[in-house]
């Protein structure tokens, strides 16, 4: 559930620890990855970051006994014709927000200039071939995932779980990407195995509802 002091703080606040324009390095290249760790990767704009990507990401680290949740916060979302806030100012609300020891915030992707998931996942798994990735996005996403580039390879490379947000959750099992991968869905109780799974395979969670949301943030106070 989204933190009030959060969401009623004007956006174009920044706080110390993160030159004004500049991204840090440490920022632009992946957080380091020990062979055979369980990294749950949760990808998007973060514009703005709230309680509600907090939340998913613990519940995704107890459900999936995950050693690290990974944000990756993208340059812009490529299906969106609006662009977001500046990176170095998500970046910064971001590491405001978390304050997690297996949290991870990254944004690799920016100095990659790769856009798109499958691009990302495919660089990873090639970075980092020991390591087990998992794939964390909201049912809203499993919704619409099929117009995403090469959606289908994105199951193929990466096992993912499916985290239940508030309304989504028979759109979600009704999607294109649900019936095509049907066979492939494991169970809830089942998914502490996910991260070891050879995919596609794929779960969806469900976990205690947050209402907040990055949409109805940007809503509240950009004009």
């Amino acid at each position: 559930m989204a933190s009030a002091s959060r969401e009623s703080t004007p956006l174009t606040a920044m706080s110390s620890g993160m030159s004004e324009g500049r991204i840090d390095d440490a920022f632009l290249k992946p957080p380091p990855a020990p062979r055979g760790a369980r990294i749950g990767l949760l990808g998007g704009s973060f514009d703005p970051p709230h309680r509600g990507h907090v939340h998913i990401s613990l519940e995704a680290l107890k459900r999936l006994q995950l050693d690290q949740v990974w944000w990756l916060v993208s340059p812009g979302n490529p299906l969106k014709s609006r662009g977001p806030w500046p990176l170095v100012q998500r970046l910064q609300q971001c590491t405001d927000l978390v304050d997690h020891p297996k949290i991870r915030i990254t944004a690799f992707e920016a100095a990659r200039g790769a856009p798109w998931t499958i691009e990302t996942l495919r660089f990873l798994t090639r970075r980092f071939p020991a390591t087990r990735f998992v794939w964390l996005m909201g049912a809203d996403n499993l919704a619409g995932i099929h117009l995403w580039r090469d959606w289908q390879n994105i199951f193929a490379t990466l096992p993912i779980a499916v985290m239940d947000r508030p309304g989504q959750r028979h759109r979600a099992g009704a999607s294109p990407a649900a019936h095509r991968f049907a066979s492939s869905r494991m169970g809830e109780r089942s998914a502490c195995l996910l991260a070891a799974s050879k995919p596609p395979a794929w779960t969806l969670l469900s976990v205690p509802l947050s209402h907040a949301s990055s949409t109805g943030i940007r809503q509240k106070y950009r004009v």
